[in-house]
């Protein structure tokens, strides 16, 4: 049986993602063997032919819940078996079953259960009365019930509602019934809700709910979960309402359960049995299968967030990076100050401070001197602005001392988010990097960090932390983790990672790695100094061929003995590699980048046993572009002066901003007011837009038109659409709009109008205010 489940599932998972028997099976073998998703989908193409890492994931998935389909299958089947009433035709059935659901429905009637209605029913002898019941249509129920009145039975209803009992047992463990059942529900029922009474201004979040009705099948993820969240706080009331539309003495539901009895007729019989299926449907089968459908409704919203939740992640943390540039990092504060960390080309800290130029202080100046002098110190050439509170006035302050510095070559300041950064700082991880670090000033430091390279820092920090989800802590958090980790190691992997410099949570996300080996190599680094060849890491402790194998391929050492190590080419392939650079009769590092120098190259000259197109196509292009990174360019947004505060914001105004979420519902932009605004779906684009991921992903930088401003509730709707009505009604009434709208006076925990008179670096050079 185990064989026949092996044979199986491959055909099963090659059906549901588009692919051959052969290829499934080939990528459960490696699987099966411990290879990685990255390294199956990079290093073993001629295997799986050319599964992508998506594929993959989705294989890998799949063969794990069809893997414990067929274990539960396998325990059924022996479990039934014990109790002897297995049957052909059951065997059959519960062979053929394709989901655990059911699965479940098969093995209902077979399930060890505590005693039941039904069972003291049989026990005081009125089975024969439901039989002489269905046997007999005409006769009436109450006299058939009247032999069976006993000391336990003390009455003919007593009678009737044991057989009812019985009957409804059957009926409720009728996999036929319930399959049907199940499915008309899906297609009929509703999901509605309503408030709790008493609860209307403590939820009044959940207002748009407070009396809602919709399709269940079409109910969408992020509604769902809100829901969910508001029947969880107390708030609102859910319930499925089944044929809510039908005739109250005859439902469509009730009337399939009178079928599987054949209930048909005009008899006493026939309409006490119709009665009876009506009671069943009602108090048992209704909420058995209401359950059911909730749970199936809470799982298909939770899957749909968590897809979009990995998708937004993989978008954040393949974001450009600026590169190694001196960055200063700034984590605003008001009372307590602005953090300040001073990073290298390489990430390393080369200083610290904390300034105040907000109140209770107010020392802008001094501030802005302490600033310009780090600024000249240590030839920032990037300002990492944290998005939190006081953001925006920290950025009008920099805007200010920027705009007093001298020449033109003047650092790039940028708005970096930086969810996450507190969780990092606080954490075991960031203790041991920065034992004599103050708390708050490591924020500062991965906010700099962030922007030299997102996903080098990024991998610090739990998945889940990081925000870039709605909903994350109301679905299932181990399916979530799973579904995060499997982003950031394809994301890592797709990247690649210097072994040289890479810090152990890095490394712990290469394929075959993992925190032990990462911090194994990093201690052989510190303790023998750099590696200069990849295969030196079979020197590390603990580090075998296999992991070797796994991780080889996505780890870099530019400038090292082998030249081939600073390219994605595994070391495997090497000799492919050596091979077409002879061809090319060229010295290997003189070779290596020039795109021309491969043009009349024939892959199919280099194909062994071994190694197939796919690897010798990718070979090529390593050499034509090694180590190449998938990232985009670095870009960022400029937010508008004088937008600060959602108050700020007018319906018109013409902003740029940073695409921080893509939900199924529309985007989310930070425009610089602490609060992000939403594009619906419908505003995303001139023409109909069925996924925003088509128009836009996590990271992007988008200019948006300001439609509707609530600041109440904290909601800002938000088109990007160029023939909205609305906008050009405004722009009518208005006037031209223009990119930059008026800055407005300072905010109430803003620096003093004028306090930046003068010029801090000329003050930071004479030493005013020096610390």
């Amino acid at each position: 049986m185990a064989q026949d489940a092996a044979r199986r599932i491959p055909h099963l998972i090659a059906a549901e993602i588009g692919a051959g028997h052969a290829q499934v099976a080939a990528a459960v073998a490696l699987l099966d063997t411990g290879a990685t998703v990255p390294f199956i989908a990079r290093y073993r193409k001629e295997a799986t032919g050319g599964l992508d890492d998506t594929q993959l994931r989705t294989l890998s998935e799949r063969l794990t819940y069809l893997r414990e389909l067929e274990a539960r299958r396998t325990a059924i089947l022996q479990s039934i078996a014990e109790q002897g009433k297995m049957t052909n035709v059951l065997a059959s059935a519960l062979q053929a079953a394709t989901t655990k659901a059911e699965l479940e429905d098969i093995y209902l009637p077979y399930k060890p259960k505590r005693r039941t209605r039904a069972m003291i029913a049989r026990e005081n002898g009125l089975q024969p009365l439901l039989e002489a019941i269905l046997a007999d249509r005409a006769a009436d129920p109450t006299a058939l019930a009247r032999p069976f009145v006993t000391e336990a039975v003390p009455d003919t209803k007593a009678a009737l509602d044991g057989a009812r009992d019985i009957l409804g047992e059957g009926l409720a463990e009728n996999a036929d019934l319930l399959g049907r059942l199940r499915s008309h529900m899906r297609q009929v029922a509703k999901l509605s809700a309503k408030v709790v009474e008493g609860k209307e201004a403590e939820g009044a979040k959940f207002s748009d709910y407070f009396a809602h009705s919709e399709p269940w099948a079409s109910a969408p993820s992020h509604r769902v979960l809100a829901l969910l969240r508001g029947r969880n706080e107390g708030v609102l009331a859910l319930d499925l309402e089944i044929d809510a539309d039908a005739a109250r003495t005859e439902s469509p539901a009730e009337r399939a359960c009178a079928a599987a009895l054949n209930a048909r007729g005009a008899g006493p019989g026939d309409r006490w049995l119709r009665e009876a299926a009506s009671w069943v449907w009602r108090v048992k089968i209704r909420t058995s299968l209401s359950i059911d459908l909730m749970t199936e409704l809470r799982e298909r919203a939770e899957e749909e967030a968590i897809r979009v939740f990995a998708r937004n992640l993989k978008d954040l943390l393949l974001a450009a990076p600026a590169g190694g540039k001196v960055t200063m990092g700034l984590d605003p504060g008001i009372r307590t100050g602005v953090k300040v960390a001073v990073v290298d080309a390489t990430g390393k800290v080369v200083a610290t401070d904390t300034v105040y130029p907000f109140q209770p202080r107010n020392d802008l100046r001094g501030a802005q001197v302490t600033l310009a002098r780090l600024i000249a110190a240590h030839r920032v050439r990037l300002i990492a602005i944290g998005n939190g509170t006081a953001s925006r006035e920290t950025e009008r302050m920099v805007a200010d001392l920027l705009t007093a510095s001298p020449g033109n070559d003047k650092p790039v300041k940028v708005i970096v988010n930086e969810a996450g950064a507190s969780v990092y700082s606080a954490s075991e991880l960031a203790a041991k990097e920065f034992p004599d670090l103050d708390v708050s000033l490591r924020g500062a430091v991965s906010i700099a960090r962030r922007l030299q390279d997102p996903l080098a820092e990024l991998v610090k920090i739990e998945p889940k932390s990081i925000g870039v989800g709605q909903y994350q802590h109301d679905v299932d958090q181990g399916r979530l983790g799973r579904s995060l980790e499997a982003v950031v190691e394809d994301a890592v992997n797709a990247v690649g990672v210097d072994l040289n410099t890479a810090s152990a949570p890095l490394l712990a996300r290469v394929s075959g790695l993992g925190t032990s080996l990462a911090a194994a190599i990093v201690a052989h680094r510190d303790g023998n100094g750099p590696f200069r060849t990849l295969r030196e890491l079979l020197k590390v402790s603990r580090l075998g061929p296999k992991a070797f194998e796994q991780a080889a391929g996505f780890l870099r050492i530019p400038g090292g003995e082998e030249p081939l190590d600073a390219s994605a080419v595994h070391p495997e392939a090497y000799e492919v590699a050596r091979k077409i650079v002879k061809a090319c009769g060229r010295d290997i590092r003189s070779l290596i980048g020039d795109a021309t120098a491969f043009q009349g190259v024939d892959p199919h000259a280099f194909v062994d046993e071994r190694f197939g197109l796919p690897t010798v196509k990718d070979i090529l292009a390593e050499l034509e572009k090694p180590g190449r990174d998938p990232r985009p360019s670095f870009r960022t947004a400029t937010f508008a002066d004088g937008v600060n505060e959602i108050g700020d914001l007018t319906p018109g105004m013409l902003l740029e901003g940073t695409v921080t979420n893509v939900a199924a519902f529309g985007a989310f932009v930070d425009i610089g007011v602490h609060q992000d605004g939403l594009v619906h779906v419908s505003q995303l684009a001139d023409r109909f837009v069925k996924d925003p991921y088509e128009v836009v992903k996590a990271g992007d930088v988008v200019k948006v038109r300001v439609v509707e401003v609530d600041v109440a509730r904290k909601r800002i709707g938000l088109t990007m659409r160029s023939d909205s009505v609305e906008a050009r009604e405004q722009a009518r009434q208005r006037g031209p709009v223009k990119e930059r709208v008026p800055t407005r006076g300072p905010s109430s925990v803003g620096p003093k109008s004028g306090a930046s008179a003068g010029n801090p670096f000329a003050d930071a050079l004479k030493g005013k205010f020096g610390r």
